[in-house]
């Protein structure tokens, strides 16, 4: 039942999803010095409160850096990073960082059932969709529907994001399904799910 809710959110936005300008992977490398200071070569970053950007969907960092551009998504920083750059630079920049490879990360062994219960199946009982049905098995993502890759993201950064998608603070989601689907969870949970997403390879 809440697969096939994902599925017609999932098949609607790919329908109604806008045309971007291709992006050019070098031209990307080339604007991508700044952003290194925080994200780390190729993206990897090292700081615990910093996403990793390698091998995240182009047209999900286009789309991001769109919404801190307009205010859709809040971040003063990267808000500030984003004001002067154009679409091509955006498109640059999901293209370059599409392509880099996202350095492994781990999982707390004390937390790894939970996590994977959670993010394989939900949780039923509080209408908590499995992570899997957007993200996938190995946690890649889907890049046509702008759904992030979150295998071996920082669990620190995933921790903060529900969080804001929990209080509402963050709030470009589509159709609100992040802010729905962590509502329902409560911190353990949340904690449990990053740490098992940091492990996903």
């Amino acid at each position: 039942m809440m697969l096939n809710k994902t599925f017609a959110i999932s098949l609607a936005l790919l329908l109604a999803a806008p045309v971007q300008a291709a992006g050019n992977a070098s031209a990307g490398e080339k604007k991508a010095g700044v952003c290194a200071g925080c994200h780390g070569p190729a993206g990897n970053s090292t700081n615990p409160s910093w996403p990793k950007l390698a091998g995240q969907g182009a047209g999900y960092i286009a789309k991001q850096l769109a919404d801190f551009k307009s205010g859709a998504r809040k971040d003063p920083i990267m808000m500030g990073q984003a004001a002067a750059l154009s679409d091509q630079d955006m498109a640059d920049l999901g293209a370059y960082y599409a392509k880099q490879t996202v350095s492994p990360g781990s999982a707390d062994k004390k937390t790894l059932t939970l996590g994977q219960n959670v993010y394989r199946g939900g949780n039923k009982e509080k209408g908590v969709a499995a992570c899997i049905g957007c993200h996938g098995p190995s946690g890649a993502g889907n890049p046509a529907a702008k759904f992030p890759a979150l295998g071996s993201q920082q669990a620190a950064y995933i921790v903060k994001t529900m969080k804001d998608f929990r209080s509402g603070v963050r709030g470009n989601d589509p159709s609100k399904m992040m802010r729905d689907i962590a509502a329902r969870m409560s911190d353990k949970e949340i904690e449990a799910v990053a740490s098992y997403i940091a492990g996903l390879h």
